[in-house]
């Protein structure tokens, strides 16, 4: 089928000619599939170490707390920093390789960057798969973090300079759809692995993480570069040029063409990229690439995200039933709602999932969180009526996450940086991401064990913080080409006295 069958004019993206090729929907498949390696990781975490098997292999202290303690709080059941350290080890790899992929993006190009992250994500699934020990078993979650520290990095730059200015949304979000189904595919395996008589269901959901890291490693070799990195790298203009027809689906390309040769000029005078970054005409961007990946850590996502099985067990459920709560939860209600948001961004825009997801999660949250402190205690369960409900609001918050802050906390940093600080902007962000989920990832279980039910309302009260933060601070980005992002900050009632420069100096 040809390209031109496949897309619409896109008339409404200023001067650019084009339409969405078949070309640029599989590549952008592909390096999705790095959302995948990620999202499938964040799945198995929580549901592996609500296995008893895998605990009382490598955690039996947690594993005879579980079981034998009738005196341990039902919060603190869990509470061990060396488990903890088990899940959190990746996001300490994670941050160091983010700064790596930074270089690597930048002067080798966005494809090399994903091949990396296939490849190093790969070795990690086999690492953990083979685990004898929690030396092994901490190892490969470290190469597991190099992979994720490079598709972070990489992906959502690729996804955003491959898409149409009014698909780029869409596209972007593509990334975070592929996190939900990594999510919801690790689910339905630990839930399918704990049933595997031996207890060596575990070492499958490990190890499986090898078939989306080997789709990801073969599909790089295939990737187009994407024209602006192609440009930011050579002065081959003719090359550029060739491709962005190819993935714009016609022969009229020049405006576009000229905008990112501009852009690659603005950018190849800049020697340090992180130092430009610091100066006040991009604050805003700075600022957006600190508190977006801040924010979405502590909307408390990661409850759900990783320990989703071991709060369901604490409230007294089997394991087998935490982790069916865990597949409807986190995996199936995620990965629609996250379907929903791709096709709705680009018509609603970007402020007002945020504000509709906003409120959703702090409503949910104050619900799940009056419900623990009325109905559960230190010792015992809780009703299996309130135990479901419970369940029920907690999709409800995950729907909200999912639609808003899940998607949007990637999508708004890929597409606001100007060519020149482009890879040293998303380095910034994937390393604000990797250490607050360290930060979260590390402290949730002990702080579980203080806060209680009060932990929920902790994370509602960001939620309003960072609600208030967006409609305030965040203008809408929807269907502006990225290389023109910088008009959005000059029409801000509080960003255009940081970037009223910009415009003298574009005259």
């Amino acid at each position: 089928m040809a390209a031109a069958e496949l897309g619409i004019i896109t008339s409404k993206d200023e001067h650019y000619n084009g339409k969405m090729t078949l070309l640029v929907v599989l590549s952008c498949m592909v390096a999705a599939m790095g959302g995948i390696i990620y999202g499938y990781d964040i799945g198995i975490s929580g549901g592996v170490t609500s296995m008893e098997p895998f605990l009382k292999k490598f955690f039996p202290e947690v594993h005879t707390r579980m079981k034998e303690d009738t005196k341990t709080s039902n919060y603190c059941k869990f509470d061990s920093q060396l488990l903890t350290a088990f899940t959190s080890s990746l996001y300490i790899a994670g941050l160091v390789a983010s700064f790596f992929a930074s270089s690597v993006t930048r002067t080798f190009g966005r494809k090399p960057s994903i091949l990396v992250a296939g490849a190093s994500f790969l070795a990690g699934s086999a690492l953990c798969g083979a685990a004898t020990n929690v030396y092994m078993l901490i190892s490969g979650r470290i190469l597991l973090g190099v992979g994720v520290g490079f598709a972070n990095q990489s992906v959502p730059l690729y996804l955003s300079e491959m898409a149409l200015p009014r698909h780029r949304g869409a596209f972007n979000i593509g990334f975070q759809l592929c996190v939900a189904i990594g999510v919801l595919s690790a689910n339905l395996i630990n839930f399918g692995a704990e049933k595997i008589t031996g207890g060596w269901g575990w070492r499958i959901s490990l190890s499986l993480a090898a078939v989306p890291a080997s789709i990801l490693t073969l599909g790089a070799l295939l990737l187009p570069e994407t024209p602006n990195s192609l440009i930011q790298r050579s002065n081959d203009h003719q090359k550029a040029e060739s491709m962005l027809q190819r993935t714009r689906g016609c022969e009229d390309v020049q405006a576009e063409l000229n905008d990112l040769i501009k852009a690659s000029e603005n950018s190849k005078t800049i020697k340090h990229p992180f130092k430009k970054l610091m100066q006040r005409k991009y604050r805003p961007q700075l600022v957006m690439a600190i508190a977006m990946p801040f924010f979405t850590q502590v909307t408390g996502i990661n409850v759900i995200s990783f320990y989703a099985p071991v709060l369901f067990r604490t409230l007294g459920l089997s394991e087998s039933m935490s982790l069916l709560s865990a597949v409807m939860s986190a995996g199936m209600v995620g990965t629609c709602a996250t379907f929903v948001s791709m096709l709705m961004v680009d018509k609603l825009g970007r402020r007002t999932l945020f504000a509709i997801g906003g409120i959703q999660m702090f409503v949910s949250q104050v619900i799940v969180g009056s419900i623990m402190a009325a109905e559960l205690g230190d010792i015992g369960g809780i009703s299996k009526g309130y135990a479901y409900l419970l369940i029920i609001f907690v999709s409800v918050y995950v729907a909200g996450f999912a639609w808003s802050w899940g998607p949007l906390g990637w999508l708004i940093p890929s597409e606001i940086f100007p060519l020149e600080i482009r890879s040293a902007g998303q380095s910034v962000t994937v390393a604000v991401n990797f250490v607050s989920t360290f930060g979260i990832a590390q402290s949730f279980l002990s702080m579980l064990c203080h806060f209680k039910s009060g932990i929920f309302f902790f994370f509602g009260g960001w939620v309003m913080v960072m609600t208030g933060f967006v409609y305030l601070l965040l203008p809408e980005t929807a269907n502006i080409p990225i290389e023109k992002m910088d008009r959005v900050w000059m029409g801000h009632w509080f960003w255009n006295r940081y970037v009223g420069q910009v415009r003298e100096d574009s005259d």
